[in-house]
């Protein structure tokens, strides 16, 4: 019989998988309410890759509880979840990956962004970081609000990093979606709720797996002991 530990080691992964279903799905639904700088540090094709994935980690548990019910005889149903933890850890690496990627040019990957941004939402950044102008105070720089003038904003000292938008742009950046995609420790202890976001997934769907792999085993095991007994006449092992 499998042992009640390793079920309740089994048990305690499988609501760890849909709780960060239920995170997954919450957070990207929740991120989508108009934010300008989150709008912009999170695309829709972000946010729709966190649904996506929130999706498969339920349909994921749904299957676990389908395959945990069944006889120890039948494996097929925990075989088929291992398929399924598999998929999930691959979208896991898919979406952290692409956003990695993304992170790598930073700098010139908002720039564009930037650019392709209304003069309304430019001179609100703007005024909302203190900054003039992108790279410098004459880079796409908005008229109005905290740059006051050209003048103003050409006079701004260029060794002060934050008197130009990119660097308060993408610090929020950075930390945004490190904390999203990343695992953070501070003194033993996960630093941010968001550690359940992406990577922090793979450590739940990979020891699943592996308890998983664990319970077929034990249930393979008890099945074969269970034949041998059948063939000895039910008197059991001496």
């Amino acid at each position: 019989m499998v042992s009640k530990k390793l079920i309740a080691i089994w048990g305690f992964l499988d609501v760890c998988l849909l709780a960060a279903g239920i995170v997954s799905l919450v957070l990207s639904l929740v991120w989508r309410a108009p934010n300008l700088l989150m709008n912009m540090v999170l695309s829709r094709a972000d946010l729709t890759a966190g649904t996506v994935l929130a999706i498969f980690l339920l349909i994921t548990f749904a299957i676990s509880i389908g395959a945990i019910v069944q006889p120890n005889h039948v494996t097929g149903g925990l075989v088929m979840l291992n398929y399924a933890l598999l998929v999930d850890a691959i979208t896991i690496v898919v979406i952290g990956s692409f956003v990695w990627f993304f992170t790598l040019q930073e700098r010139n990957n908002f720039y564009k962004l930037w650019l392709a941004a209304t003069s309304e939402t430019r001179l609100e950044l703007q005024n909302k970081f203190k900054c003039c102008g992108y790279f410098n105070g004459s880079d796409t720089v908005e008229i109005g609000g905290y740059c006051s003038s050209p003048n103003f904003a050409a006079g701004l000292n260029e060794t002060v990093l934050s008197n130009f938008c990119v660097t308060p742009i993408t610090s929020f950046a950075d930390m945004t979606l490190n904390n999203v995609f990343t695992v953070h420790w501070k003194k033993g202890r996960c630093n941010h709720l968001t550690f359940c976001k992406v990577y922090g997934f793979m450590a739940v769907v990979l020891c699943l797996l592996l308890a998983t792999l664990c319970v077929i085993k034990k249930r393979q095991e008890e099945e074969r002991f269970k034949k041998i007994d059948a063939k000895r006449g039910g008197r059991g092992f001496v």
